[in-house]
C-alpha cells in the first residue's frame, strides 16, 4: 500500500523506487522544535547549520572555521551549486549573514572542539543526514515524515523568512536561487499565525532583523 504523496516506480533493474509527488513540504515551528529535540547531540550541529543558513548540505560540508566571521555575524559559502549548462569551474562564493544566536552557538562549538581555521565543520553526509532526519521525525510523531528530505530545510527557512516579510531580493541572494526558481517553486502562502511567527524568531534568532 502506497503512502499518501508517494508514488512507487519500478527501475530498469527491477528494483522499486519511492518518489515524492510534492517536494514543497516545510516545517511548522512546533514541528521543527519537536524534531530537533529528538536529534542526538552529534547530529544537532548539522541541522542547526542548515536551518540557520538555508545552505545545501554539500555547501555546508565545505565550510571551514575560517569562513565564519563571528564578530561581524557573517559566513562565506565557497562551494556553491552551479547548473551544468554553465560549466563554471570556479563558481562565485556567496556571503550570508548569520544571527547573533547562531554565531554564539558556532563560537562555543568551535572552542569546545578545539577547531582551527583550516578545519571543516563536522557536517553529516547527505545519506547520514537523511537517515538521521527520518528517524528523528518518526520519533517526534510527524506522520508524513517520508515527505521530508534535507532539501526541505532550505524550503523551510525560505518560507519562514517570507512569512516575516523579509525582502525577497535578500532571500534569493541568501539561499542562492535564480529569480526563475524562486518565482516558480518557492513562493508560499503566509500560513503562519502570530504565535508561530514568534516561535520562528526563537529558532532563527535575529537573522535579517534589526539589530539596533
Amino acid at each position: 500500500m502506497e503512502k499518501e504523496g508517494i508514488t512507487t516506480k519500478i527501475r530498469s533493474d527491477g528494483k522499486k523506487l519511492s518518489v515524492r509527488n510534492n517536494r514543497d513540504r516545510f516545517f511548522y515551528p512546533d514541528e521543527w522544535m519537536k524534531f530537533f529535540d529528538k536529534l542526538k547531540g552529534s547530529q544537532k550541529l548539522t541541522f542547526m547549520f542548515l536551518i540557520n543558513t538555508g545552505a545545501r548540505i554539500n555547501e555546508a560540508r565545505n565550510v571551514r572555521v575560517g569562513d565564519i566571521d563571528i564578530t561581524n555575524k557573517r559566513m562565506i559559502i565557497r562551494v556553491t551549486k552551479v547548473r551544468a549548462k554553465k560549466k563554471e569551474k570556479n563558481p562565485r562564493p556567496r556571503t550570508i549573514p548569520i544571527s547573533q544566536e547562531f554565531a554564539k552557538y558556532l563560537n562555543k562549538f568551535i572552542r569546545d572542539n578545539k577547531l582551527s581555521n583550516e578545519d571543516y565543520l563536522p557536517i553529516l553526509s547527505t545519506p547520514g543526514g537523511n537517515i538521521a532526519m527520518k528517524k528523528a521525525l518518526k520519533e517526534a510523531g510527524i506522520n508524513d515524515y517520508y515527505m521530508f528530505s534535507i532539501h526541505n530545510i532550505r524550503k523551510t527557512l525560505e518560507t519562514w523568512l517570507m512569512s516575516l516579510n523579509i525582502d525577497g531580493f535578500k532571500i534569493i541572494a541568501h539561499i542562492g536561487h535564480s529569480f526563475q526558481v524562486a518565482a516558480g517553486s518557492y513562493i508560499s502562502a503566509d500560513v503562519f499565525s502570530w504565535e508561530e511567527k514568534k516561535k520562528i524568531r526563537m529558532i532563527i534568532g535575529d537573522l535579517y532583523a534589526s539589530r539596533h
